[in-house]
């Protein structure tokens, strides 16, 4: 697996790729999409990244694996590919932004569009085996995720982080709540979203913060 990042984000990260622990990682990932079918398709694993550098971030979303069924994973959290059915945490989602916003929900469920805007999603293991959720976990991705989010946290300033289920919430723990506006919830899955998620307000509230800082809002 050839890592093509982003320069920014290459800069950011450089010393992860030397480190045991992604060398490790390099060889597990080369191995599952040479024996299994695996997603995001490989030339998408770091597609977070690509579509919002570094230095454009504004707005952190977390997840956990990527979409494990065919066509869905695109290498942004909760994204799917182009004409594919919106999963339905996804859907979720949309309602929210719909009841928070007034905005009707989109046709496409692809999130391209708020990475452009600056809008980071991260999921916390950038690859998985088909029908296997989980299956690439514990394998060196949480620890290349945590370092995408100590940088962004030290090195930055304003950043609005939106993390929804104790996962993520977990995952967040490093985050400087002095420095950056942290929202978190119930997760937007429909086992979760009744149960806090619905009505958080997380995307006004997001827009107002940064409105505050003098950037851009995000057009969800």
């Amino acid at each position: 697996m050839e890592i093509k990042l982003e320069n920014s984000w290459k800069k950011q990260l450089k010393d992860e790729f030397g480190k045991t622990y992604f060398k490790e990682l390099v060889e597990f990932v080369k191995n599952e999409y040479a024996t299994y079918k695996v997603f995001p398709p490989g030339k998408q694993i770091f597609s977070a990244f690509d579509h919002c550098s570094f230095s454009d971030t504004k707005v952190v979303i977390i997840g956990q694996d990527p979409y494990h069924g065919d066509g869905q994973a695109n290498g942004l959290c909760f994204s799917v590919a182009e004409g594919i059915r919106k999963p339905p945490s996804l859907q979720n989602i949309f309602k929210e932004i719909r009841s928070d916003l007034g905005k009707p929900i989109p046709e496409s469920g692809n999130l391209e569009r708020w990475a452009s805007q600056g809008v980071l999603m991260l999921n916390a293991t950038l690859t998985v085996r088909a029908s296997t959720p989980g299956s690439h976990q514990n394998k060196g991705w949480e620890a290349f995720t945590d370092a995408v989010i100590k940088s962004l946290n030290e090195q930055k300033q304003h950043l609005v982080f939106l993390l929804w289920g104790a996962y993520a919430q977990k995952k967040g723990t490093i985050i400087d709540r002095a420095k950056h506006l942290v929202l978190e919830s119930a997760h937007p899955s429909p086992f979760a979203a009744y149960k806090g998620f619905f009505e958080n307000k997380h995307f006004s509230t997001c827009n107002a913060y940064l409105a505050q800082q003098s950037k851009d809002e995000i057009i969800w």
